[in-house]
């Protein structure tokens, strides 16, 4: 016969280890998406910080774009942009249109697509970090909260409780199998 505590206990056991999972999952995703994929693909993860793009790349988006030819740009493109060479100011916006100067060098004018009209400055080829790859929308709050050397303690700290979680489910599942076992043996000796 069983007690009303082992009926109480196993269904909140099993929503707590369905909790567990889920934010395991989770976290692996979310360093998946904004750490690993770029990192072996060569891209680099931004944050979109204002409302110029809005309403598909919102504020707090994570974009992460991959280096391009800048012959390869056409309009309509969604590019990363260095503000000023040396300094650490971006944008990403939208190519509106691609010109060639007299001596054959590219330009491009971005602007904003909640912008009214079109960047003020042209942009130089040296100035694209990348074209848009993909985005997910409300990471970019967490990659603006931390700062590179966090985001490696990050994903170390999470590696390791993930690691250290798998290996408690692994050893309770060890545990569970031999009391069954165990229990197991007894009514047989029991019944004997």
């Amino acid at each position: 016969m069983r007690s009303r505590h082992s009926d109480t206990v196993a269904p909140l056991r099993w929503t707590a280890q369905v909790i567990a999972w889920a934010a395991i999952v989770g976290c692996v995703l979310v360093i998946v998406v904004a750490v690993v994929v770029p990192r072996l693909a060569g891209a680099t993860p931004y944050t979109v910080l204002t409302g110029s793009m809005e309403p598909d790349l919102p504020p707090g988006t994570l974009v992460v774009v991959k280096p391009v030819d800048p012959e390869d740009l056409r309009t309509g493109d969604v590019v990363t942009i260095q503000l000023e060479s040396g300094k650490s100011g971006f944008v990403t916006h939208r190519v509106v249109a691609v010109g060639t100067s007299l001596d054959g060098d590219l330009s491009f004018t971005t602007q904003g697509d909640a912008n009214d009209v079109p960047d003020g400055d042209v942009r130089n080829p040296e100035q694209i970090r990348g074209k848009l790859w993909y985005s997910v929308p409300y990471l970019g709050h967490v990659n603006t909260a931390l700062t590179g050397s966090q985001r490696q303690t990050a994903v170390v700290v999470v590696a390791a409780a993930l690691l250290g979680y798998a290996t408690w489910m692994f050893l309770g599942a060890v545990r569970g199998s031999t009391s069954h076992d165990n229990g197991k043996r007894r009514k047989e000796e029991v019944s004997r």
